[in-house]
Parts: C-alpha cells; structure tokens; sequence
C-alpha cells in the first residue's frame, strides 16, 4: 500500500498540471465596459462567452490567474445528482421550485454538450451515471427517500442493491447519463471566444469595492484604477463586494480534498457517491491512454478540521481498499461556499443595487451550478426572463430551514471567536522544524510562524483581518485558515480567500 511518505508532497491539481495557458495583464488603467466581471472561474467565463455572444463588450478582473480557485481544483462532474438533496428540497421549498433546481442543472448539463459539440472542444466529456450509495440501514431509508423524490420530479433513474465497485452496498440509485469533463480544456477555448470577440481579460488584479454613488457603478482595484460598467457581477467564490447584503453570516465555507491515483484494478467508469458520512466519491478521467481515477471527500468547515494530512489519508486507505493503489498522482484540495438553503444566491446583490449582481454557494456543484448562475446572470443583464432568478434570488429568505441555520452558522463563529482568543500556544520559534507551521508564543502574544526549508521565518498576527477570528495553520495546503468565515491566507499572510481584504500583520522576530 502506497504510505504518507510516497505521497507527492506539494498539493497539485491535475487539471492545472495538465493545461497551458495564455497569460493577461494586469489592468493599469481605467476603462469602460458594458459589464465588469470579477473572478476568471467557470462562472465569470461561461458568463462573458454568453455576453459577447450579444454583442456587449466584457472585462473579466481575475486576483490571481484564471482557474487558480475552485474551478482548477474541482473533481469536473456536471451532473444534476448534488447529493442527497431533492426529498429535502421538496420538503422545505416545494416540489415546484425543487422542478426547477434540477431542471437549471440539467440544462447546464446540456448546453455543455452543445457548446463542446458547437466549438469542437477536446475536453474528455463522457456521458456517465451518477450513482449515489448507501452502505447503512440509516442511509438506506435516505436514499429510498431520494429515490422517492426522483420519481415525483421525473429524474430517468434506477434503484439497485449493487453496484460495480467492490463495495457491500444496502442500496444505491443511478441517475442518468450525467457527464464529466475536462474543465479547463473546456473553459480555456470559451476563453478564446471571448477575447477574439473583443473581450478584455486582466489577471492579478483585485477588485476591491465598488462605487455606486454614481448612474453607472465602477468597480475598484487595489491599485486605484476604475472599470465603469452598466452590470458588476461578483463572481469571486466570496462576493468581494457585500452590498449590506451580509454574506459573511449566510455563508459557511468547506474543504474538501481529493487523490489522483492509478488503480491496481480496473475501474468500471461512472462517478460514485457515498450517502454516509464522511462522503467519498470516486471517477476516472483518461490520462495518457489510462484512468486516473479521482477519489474525493472528507470535507469539514475551513479551519475546522484536523490535521490535513489525516483527510488525504483517510482517502489513502478508501481507495487502497476499493481499487488498489498502484500510484498516487496527484493531490489537491478545494474550498467551497454553503448558503442557509443549499440553494446557490444568484441575481442582484441586494435590492438596493440592482446593476450589482452576484453568484455564489455552490456547494461543491459549480460546475452545473455555476453554469446555470451563469445564464441567470446574462438573462438579468440582458433584460429577458429566466425561469430559475426566483429560485436562485439572493433575497430569498426562507423560515426553514434558514433561520435554523442560520443561528447554528452564527452561534459556531461565535465560538470560535471566543475560544480562539483564550486559545493558549504551546510552541516557541525555536519548536518550530523546517517547512513547518505552528501557533507559536512570542513575547506573551500568539502568532503564527512557518520556518521554510531554508530555516528562514515568517511571522504574522493570527487575527483575522475580516471579524477578528483567530487563524489556524493549515499544514497541507501551507496556509493560514480562519474557522469563522474561511478566509485564508499565505505564508506570509496576503488574502488567499475572502470574506477578508486586508492582509495578516507580520510581525518582526524578536
């Protein structure tokens, strides 16, 4: 069995390592667009590619590069199947406004066939079944009540007591020919649409507010420059705009991690998800004439979870029991963002900045999901109907299970913001080896210090800069990580993930 010490040590997204991109600049200047687009992930490109398709003229701002977030470190299902969600969604919205969450998925599913058809993109996209499984009683009755609610919405389904991994399973439901894909082979031409339609792309360069007080909003860097637009869309995972909309309380963000491997034994293909807790999902992608196979899960609240090594391990000793591991390729985790229904906040910010629009929530589902946002959006700025801005509203509001939610949300920061601060650290600098983190004691107050392979120290105050949380080090992915909104930031403590803005204070060595 393949062991912690043959892991490969530096986190690497396959899909990342395995696609070359045209570099942007970095925006230098003011400019005039019809729409701002701020994040360079499948939601903001599938958005500019329908605008421009429309004639109007797009700049996408990405911070960093294009598919550095969530979107290059996703495990590529478009499927419809999020989990076990549609018998909980007929009980809390109703089986209309359920119909139409799948359906919005569904048609994201299909229209990227189309465009892969339409623009003869080389992008691995398979048609496979998404399979769902149940190995307790507890889950069982769960997935007779998922499958229950497949019938009342229509979903082309089955129910089976087997499956073809070897895996002793009480019962399972497939849902159709769903898809998997490459995602940025496919993202990277809609790329090339865009720009050769006259659209303008700006990399390393953070939007950090907008001014409203004008006809038009602007949105602002961190360098001064103004993009003034009829439509500011907030595609950034974390809207890096609020709006008084107040995010930060109805969003919750997750880690979650995943292994490429090569398998000892054939893999069967379809894409595998566990109902029991911790969650395991399992697909193949063609390499190099071969399956890699993608085995994913063990998610846990930003900040929250134990050392990150034990969550690849976990996923270690699934996949060595299911399928044999002859290699590990590959590792790499990703963090998505939970609203209080599951249901994704796509539309105007607020009501109160109507050419402000936002998408976020995914809930590990963006790819369909960030789709579907995506033909929201343009439908918004284009001025048409879209049967699914209800259902996807950011005002929405509803009593249950929101409210509950919300308060357990807020009632964990809370928590969290109070233990941290009569949190006590163990360590001093000198405890810390190379390439190594820790909360450390310096000169009676707590800090954080990495020690590189060099033996050279970086040390910076662990308070968040977004409510004052206290941060956590994060030892696989070498990052600061906060357990009340999941900001997250570097070594040396510049913004990785918001809410937050402002970078970490270092501190010099005493």
């Amino acid at each position: 069995m393949t062991n912690q010490a043959q892991m490969p040590f530096e986190p690497s997204s396959y899909w990342r390592s395995t696609t070359s991109f045209e570099r942007y600049p970095e925006l230098s200047e003011d400019i005039d667009v019809d729409v701002a687009i701020v994040g360079g992930g499948i939601t903001g490109i599938t958005t500019a590619y329908l605008l421009v398709k429309n004639g109007l003229k797009v700049a996408i701002l990405e911070a960093s590069e294009l598919f550095n977030g969530t979107t290059g470190h996703t495990t590529a299902k478009v499927t419809a199947q999020h989990g076990l969600i549609y018998d909980e969604f007929i009980q809390h919205i109703g089986i209309e406004k359920t119909q139409k969450y799948y359906e919005a998925n569904q048609n994201a599913l299909e229209f990227v066939r189309k465009t892969v058809k339409e623009l003869g993109i080389e992008c691995d996209l398979t048609t496979e079944d998404a399979i769902i499984y149940a190995v307790s009683d507890q889950y069982l009755r769960k997935i007779e009540k998922e499958y229950d609610a497949y019938q009342k919405l229509g979903i082309r389904s089955e129910f089976t007591d087997k499956i073809a991994l070897p895996i002793d399973v009480k019962g399972a439901i497939k849902m159709k020919e769903q898809g998997q894909f490459h995602p940025l082979s496919y993202l990277k031409v809609l790329v090339q649409e865009i720009t050769n339609a006259g659209g303008e792309i700006y990399e390393n360069t953070t939007a950090v507010d907008i001014d409203t007080s004008a006809t038009k909003p602007a949105v602002i860097t961190r360098n001064g420059n103004r993009i003034t637009c009829r439509y500011a869309i907030s595609c950034s995972h974390f809207p890096f705009y609020d709006g008084r909309g107040f995010y930060f309380t109805k969003l919750h963000a997750e880690r979650s991690y995943v292994l490429g491997i090569k398998s000892k034994t054939e893999f069967p293909g379809g894409m595998y998800y566990s109902a029991d807790s911790p969650t395991r999902s399992i697909r193949y992608t063609p390499m190099n004439g071969e399956k890699l196979l993608l085995v994913s899960g063990d998610g846990h609240k930003t900040g929250q979870g134990t050392s990150t090594y034990k969550h690849y391990k976990a996923l270690e000793d699934f996949a060595e029991q299911v399928v044999g591991i002859e290699e590990i390729k590959y590792r790499w985790s990703a963090q998505d963002l939970y609203t209080l229904d599951k249901v994704p906040y796509v539309g105007q910010i607020t009501e109160n900045h109507p050419n402000v629009l936002v998408a976020t929530g995914y809930r590990k589902w963006g790819m369909s999901n960030g789709t579907a946002a995506a033909h929201i959006l343009c439908d918004i700025v284009l001025e048409k109907e879209n049967p699914y801005k209800e259902l996807y509203d950011p005002s929405r509001f509803y009593a249950d299970p929101s409210i509950k939610t919300f308060l357990m949300q807020n009632l964990d920061v809370a928590g969290h913001l109070i233990a941290g601060k009569f949190d006590t650290a163990e360590k001093f600098i000198e405890d810390v080896g190379k390439d190594e983190g820790a909360i450390v004691v310096v000169e009676g107050r707590r800090a954080g210090c990495y020690r590189n392979r060099e033996g050279d120290i970086s040390l910076v105050d662990t308070t968040c800069t977004h409510m004052g949380c206290e941060v956590e080090w994060n030892s696989g992915d070498r990052t600061w990580d906060c357990p009340c909104h999941g900001s997250r930031y570097s070594i040396a403590g510049e913004v990785i993930e918001g809410p937050a803005k402002k970078p970490l204070t270092k501190l010099e060595l005493p």
